[in-house]
């Protein structure tokens, strides 16, 4: 018989997998199916959309978690209703149908980070919680590599609503893991009232003058307004990512799923890696490392326009996504440990949530730059411009930003 700790790595590790495999199988055939209809733009628009809905649902489940304890019954509920806003895909792929299915989806799907975040976490302990990150970082990568490969193939082999409805399919399995979850987060003696968890949800995201200084906790501020900046760049990027290796750098589909699919490979391990290295040198060298390897990654993708040979070419993107893939591992484990080790126990989803929305700020402001830009004065000038903001927020990270390993 398994133990009680191996059962609920596994059944962590399942939903980790079928939810991002979910995700990042609809993320890149939409991406291809709007290119087919519109503008690179409208591409990038897509996961903008995306992240719109991340922006203003991450913190409010979160804080919906914390303030009712329930936080697998939040997963759940939210996978069921993500899988559900998919269906309409299924008979309608018209611009704006996909759009707003992609919109509706996330303000659903933002509801998982924030409580499996703090449940992983919560699992970790003190002296565990970067091994327990970045094992959970590490099947989120495998779920990542399912979606990636897979698209590529799918885009050939299915109709579009077809597709979708393996997406949906697959969602669901994930929404059913989640039953197989505990959770060893605290709860409240008592469960609030409807009243109260409105009043108290609306406090945690318009927190008073006088309720901010969890905020400020070795800098966490700063390191929001970091991963803001960080992710214009690389959201920016991976918005028009299927297009950018089918249309300049001139790969089949079946080849830009396996170009892909690269990095979250890389990241199975890496993320493993570094939640051990998180544990032992600490949570800001990682997060700056991970903040300075966005902008390489950016600066490598524009080098790769430069040769003539395709096969150069794709040679140059695979380092990219090397690149991509060791320092967002670093990044991801170094940031989530940080929050975890800084964040009060009754705020940690909350501030898990917050980091969603940052990210989402970042998710929705770069596509719409990197696209536009992308447009205009090509795919070169948009990456390298792009890069300049990932440097500035690695700035900020070493000089505002103080270890929170030892605290």
């Amino acid at each position: 018989m398994l133990s009680e700790r191996r059962t609920q790595q596994a059944a962590v590790a399942f939903v980790a997998v079928t939810r991002i495999a979910s995700a990042a199988l609809l993320g890149t055939v939409m991406a291809v199916y709007i290119d087919a209809v519109a503008s690179e733009f409208y591409v990038s628009a897509a996961l903008a959309v995306f992240h719109l809905g991340l922006l203003f649902a991450a913190p409010f489940w979160g804080a919906v978690a914390d303030v009712t304890g329930r936080r697998r019954a939040v997963l759940f509920g939210t996978s069921v209703l993500a899988v559900a806003t998919l269906l309409p895909l299924a008979v309608t792929q018209s611009l704006w149908a996909q759009l707003g299915v992609r919109g509706a989806y996330a303000v659903f799907a933002a509801g998982f980070g924030p409580a499996m975040l703090a449940i992983v976490s919560a699992r970790g302990g003190t002296e565990g919680r970067g091994r327990a990150v970045g094992f959970y970082n590490s099947a989120l990568s495998v779920g990542d590599i399912s979606g990636r490969l897979a698209s590529g193939y799918l885009i050939g082999f299915l109709l579009p609503g077809e597709t979708y409805l393996l997406v949906a399919a697959v969602g669901a399995l994930g929404a059913l893991g989640v039953l197989l979850l505990t959770d060893p987060t605290p709860s409240p003696d008592e469960q609030p009232t409807v009243g109260e968890i409105r009043a108290e949800v609306r406090r945690r995201l318009l927190p008073a003058v006088g309720d901010r200084d969890h905020l400020r906790t070795n800098g966490l501020h700063v390191l929001y307004v970091a991963l803001v900046l960080r992710n214009m760049t690389q959201k920016g990027m991976s918005s028009i990512m299927p297009v950018f290796l089918i249309s300049a750098v001139g790969v089949s589909a079946p080849t830009m799923g396996l170009l892909l699919a690269v990095s979250p490979t890389l990241r199975t391990a890496a993320m493993y890696l570094f939640g051990r290295v998180a544990d032992r040198v600490g949570r800001k060298p990682l997060i700056t490392a991970g903040l300075l390897g966005a902008g390489a990654q950016a600066l490598l993708l524009a080098g790769a326009l430069v040769p003539a040979d395709l096969t150069t070419r794709i040679a140059v993107t695979v380092v990219a996504f090397v690149v991509h893939a060791v320092t967002f591992s670093a990044l991801t484990t170094g940031t989530i440990a940080f929050i975890g080790d800084v964040a009060p126990a009754d705020r940690e989803s909350e501030l898990m949530g917050l980091r969603t929305t940052t990210r989402g700020v970042g998710g929705v402001l770069g596509p719409l730059v990197v696209g536009a830009a992308a447009t205009l004065a090509g795919w070169g000038v948009a990456f390298v411009a792009s890069s300049v903001l990932a440097v500035l927020a690695a700035v900020l990270v070493a000089v505002r930003v103080e270890e929170s390993l030892a605290t």
